[in-house]
């Protein structure tokens, strides 16, 4: 089901800002090792990265579930760690077992940030590359097309439609 949220772009209010501020200096401080004297740099950076990302993103589309995001944070680190020693297997076996290839998805999520989001994180699994989205078909290229792709694209889906407090509708049609 699609809603209006990803349509408003009011700034976002103190606890929004805040937030985002969180984030972004746990970024920096992650980037820069904890250095002490980064923060010279570090301040300023994430004041003026806060504020252009609020206004360059709707309020709305930070309407996120703390539950959804811990259940999101955790699927994709066992994903991730799954995935890349498949990745590596395949690399390292003698007879190299690949079957990349391109497979189509059909998007349930909403135009906006959460479709945003799903399209970067599907390029950060391991085996998986997002490589085009047109209307709602999200391509993406595979290191083996005999995977059940679509299945893991659509808990994927559903991960991040669960962080945005988003309920999906039925599947409108299958995969290529």
């Amino acid at each position: 089901m699609t809603d209006d949220r990803s349509s408003r772009s009011s700034f976002p209010r103190a606890p929004d800002l805040i937030l985002r501020a969180l984030l972004l200096a746990g970024l920096w401080a992650v980037l820069t090792g904890g250095e002490i004297r980064s923060w010279a740099i570090g301040i300023p950076a994430v004041w003026v990265a806060t504020f252009a990302s609020a206004w360059l993103t709707p309020t709305a589309a930070w309407r996120w579930s703390p539950v959804g995001a811990a259940h999101f944070a955790c699927f994709f680190i066992a994903h991730s760690a799954r995935g890349g020693m498949d990745v590596a297997w395949r690399a390292l076996h003698p007879r190299l077992p690949l079957a990349p290839g391109f497979r189509a998805h059909r998007l349930r999520l909403p135009p906006g940030t959460a479709r945003v989001w799903l399209v970067n994180v599907v390029s950060l699994m391991p085996g998986t590359l997002a490589a085009g989205l047109k209307g709602d078909t999200l391509t993406v290229h595979v290191v083996d097309t005999t995977a059940p792709v679509e299945r893991n694209l659509r808990r994927v889906e559903e991960r991040v439609a669960a962080m945005f407090r988003f309920s999906l509708g039925p599947e409108k049609g299958g995969a290529s």
